[in-house]
């Protein structure tokens, strides 16, 4: 079962899209863990920033387009990890200790875990 793991953050928070050199260390240790353990897929993180962003959105079929900063967004997806794991309970250990790496610098987050849609088998 493949799970994304996205964390939000406060882009109005100072300091929350500038990490600090210690939490680049342990985002890189668990980085390395996760990759070990052959369970990484794919991870990335977002620009600080929504200003270089668009949102559509669709409305009865009328397409709107706003481009960032979203100032009425008090939280955005920050950054993602795509993993796979054999259970729903794996992929949330896995993203307990991803938020361990936040909380241990100091910093709020909010963190989905979302299985990812294997097809139309699923029930």
């Amino acid at each position: 079962m493949r799970y994304m793991l996205m964390h939000k953050l406060d882009e109005a928070v100072p300091g929350n899209f500038e990490p600090s050199p210690e939490f680049m260390k342990r985002m890189g240790a668990y980085m390395e863990e996760v990759s070990r353990a052959g369970i990484l897929l794919a991870a990335e993180g977002l620009c600080k920033s929504s200003e270089e962003s668009a949102r559509i959105t669709a409305t009865k079929g009328k397409k709107t387009v706003t481009d960032g900063p979203f100032t009425e967004t008090k939280e955005l997806i920050a950054g993602f990890g795509l993993i796979e794991v054999r259970s729903k309970e794996e992929a949330v250990e896995w993203a307990k200790r991803f938020v361990d790496v936040f909380t241990e610098s100091g910093l709020d987050v909010e963190v989905d875990v979302r299985r990812v849609s294997e097809g139309p088998h699923e029930g």
